[in-house]
C-alpha cells in the first residue's frame, strides 16, 4: 500500500529517469534508445514515461518501438528460425534510419513504423512531428548493437535476469505457451534467449548512459554504470 502524500517508488524513479533523458542535448532534437531483452518491460516504462512528460519534462518526448521495423517474415526465416538468424535478420536498420533517424536529425517528419510483424504487412502510419527541441525515445531489443553506434544520443538498459524476463515475456502469449517453458534453457526460449547472448557478448562494452533494474515492476531502481566492471545485464553472458 502507498503511504498517504506519497508517490509510489516506481513512479518516482520513472521522474527520475526522465528528467535525465530530458537533459539530453537540451535546446536541440535528441534521441535516447531504450534497450533490454524481450518481457523486461521496456514498452510499457516507455509509455509511462511518455505519458508523464507533459507534466514533467519541459520539452515533447515521442517514442517509437523498432518492433515497427521488422523485416517481413520471408526474410526474418530465410536462413532458419535460430538464435544467430534472430539476432542478424530480425530488424531492418537501414528502414529505420529511412523513416526515422535521419528525418529525425534532419528537423523533418517522421513515420513510426513500416512493418506490422502480426499481420506481416506493410504498414503506413500516419507521420510524427516533432518540435525543434523533441526527445525521442526509441524502445527495443539490440539497440546498443555495434552497427547502431552513432544513432542514438544516449542510451538506458533496461535490465533483469532472465528467470524473471522470460516467464513475462512468455506470459502475453498464453495460446503459445508449453509446459514448462518458464525455465529460460527450455527449448521454446532457445532462439530469443541464444539470440540475447549473442547480442551481450557485442554489446558488453558499449556502456549505456543509465540503466534501470526492473526485475520488480513495483520498485525499479537505477543503477549507475561501472566501466570497471561491465556486468550490465541481468545474467552474466556465456
Amino acid at each position: 500500500m502507498t503511504s498517504p502524500g506519497f508517490l509510489p517508488v516506481r513512479q518516482l524513479v520513472l521522474v527520475d529517469l526522465l528528467a535525465m533523458m530530458c537533459a539530453t542535448n537540451p535546446g536541440q532534437r535528441a534521441i535516447v534508445a531504450v534497450d533490454g531483452p524481450d518481457g523486461v518491460g521496456k514498452t510499457r516504462l516507455v509509455g509511462e514515461l511518455v505519458a508523464l512528460a507533459p507534466h514533467v519534462a519541459g520539452r515533447q518526448v515521442l517514442s517509437v518501438s523498432v518492433d515497427g521495423f521488422h523485416h517481413p517474415r520471408e526474410r526474418r526465416y530465410a536462413r532458419g528460425r535460430t538464435a544467430q538468424t534472430c539476432y542478424e535478420d530480425a530488424f531492418d536498420y537501414d528502414a529505420l534510419r529511412r523513416a526515422v533517424t535521419h528525418p529525425f536529425r534532419a528537423g523533418l517528419e517522421i513515420v513510426p513504423a513500416v512493418h506490422d510483424v502480426r499481420t506481416d504487412q506493410v504498414v503506413h502510419p500516419d507521420p510524427l512531428e516533432p518540435d525543434e527541441d523533441a526527445l525521442l525515445v526509441v524502445e527495443g531489443v539490440f539497440l546498443r548493437r555495434p552497427e547502431l553506434r552513432g544513432e542514438w544520443d544516449a542510451t538506458c538498459l533496461v535490465t533483469a535476469p532472465l528467470r524473471v524476463t522470460v516467464p513475462r515475456g512468455n506470459a502475453r502469449f498464453p495460446s503459445s505457451r508449453v509446459p514448462g517453458d518458464h525455465d529460460p534453457e527450455h527449448p521454446a526460449n532457445e532462439r530469443y534467449v541464444g539470440a540475447q547472448r549473442l547480442y551481450q557478448q557485442q554489446a558488453r562494452l558499449w556502456q549505456p548512459t543509465w540503466i534501470v533494474d526492473n526485475s520488480d515492476l513495483s520498485r525499479p531502481e537505477l543503477v549507475v554504470p561501472d566501466p570497471e566492471d561491465p556486468q550490465w545485464f541481468g545474467d552474466e553472458p556465456d
